[in-house]
């Protein structure tokens, strides 16, 4: 898993990292469903495509995440294949799931507290905090 929680006195915080920012996008989802526990259906499948610019990777990492909170909250859809593509400051994410069967806890939102992507030896690194 290229991800793991990370002790957060009030909220859930998750680390992830990844070699590009495209996998660092995919691998948060794939961390943040891992959080809430979430289970979905074999069938039937859903795509949905996302669009949204930003002015930088944080930005487009807090609406795509923030994209698919929605998605569990109202539709109770949840998405767990992704293919994304970033030109300059524009995002685009082909998303596919299904219905929610369950999820242990549900994340209210993703915050702003402290995120930063860093970049390491290892490609990039991100420290997201989820209001649950």
């Amino acid at each position: 898993m290229p991800f793991e929680e990370i002790p957060h006195t009030a909220d859930w915080c998750l680390r992830v990292w990844a070699d590009d920012l495209a996998g660092l996008l995919s691998e948060s989802a794939r961390g943040m469903n891992w959080l809430a526990g979430t289970k979905l259906a074999n069938k039937p499948k859903v795509k949905h495509i996302f669009e949204t610019t930003g002015p930088d990777g944080e930005s487009l990492l807090v609406a795509f995440l923030s994209e698919l909170v929605y998605f569990s909250e109202q539709e109770n859809i949840g998405f767990d294949d992704f293919e994304i593509d970033i030109k300059d400051d524009r995002l685009t994410v082909e998303m596919h799931g299904a219905a929610q069967i369950s999820v242990s806890k549900a994340i209210k939102a993703v915050t702003w507290h402290n995120i930063e992507i860093k970049e390491t030896a290892n490609g990039l690194e991100v420290e997201i905090v989820f209001d649950v």
